[in-house]
């Protein structure tokens, strides 16, 4: 019988092959032998404290509160309705560009800018000019309404 035709690089690839098998598995034996981690589960383990921080110790039991399940609300707080202030405001028209058709208003109240829009304002105003207006809130933020040129 003849014998069969087996390159010397055939046997290379079969002999790494080979290698790379074994290594894999002494590798996996390893991995069994020795837990990484010590205890495992134990150090993956994390406890909230009572005041809401990460530790990894768990509470102590004498310490754990008592929660009455009626005492817990689990939708959105109603939201109080704010006290009706008064919602006519004075203020100086600190900048408005005709051409864009929008402007500032500095309230004299509380020296806050509020943005105003030509399609609010009642008449024509220019800077400098006293104001009343009312507020409301925009798509950016709060905004004039109604403006008046103060007499």
């Amino acid at each position: 019988m003849a014998k069969s035709q087996e390159t010397y690089n055939k046997k290379e690839v079969r002999n790494r092959k080979e290698k790379k098998r074994k290594e894999k598995e002494q590798k996996r034996q390893d991995r069994r032998t020795n837990v990484r981690g010590g205890s495992g589960l134990d150090d993956m383990m994390a406890y909230v404290d009572e005041n809401g921080r990460i530790t990894s110790e768990p509470p102590e039991p004498g310490r754990k509160a008592s929660v009455k399940a009626e005492d817990i609300e689990i939708s959105i707080p109603r939201k109080i309705a704010e006290a009706p202030e008064n919602k006519i405001r004075n203020g100086i028209i600190t900048f408005f560009n005709e051409s864009k058709g929008y402007g500032f208003i500095r309230d004299l109240g509380n020296n806050q800018n509020v943005f105003v829009h030509i399609n609010d304002m009642e008449e024509k105003l220019v800077e400098n000019n006293k104001v009343s207006f009312e507020i409301e809130k925009g798509v950016r933020g709060l905004k004039a309404i109604r403006v008046k040129l103060l007499k």
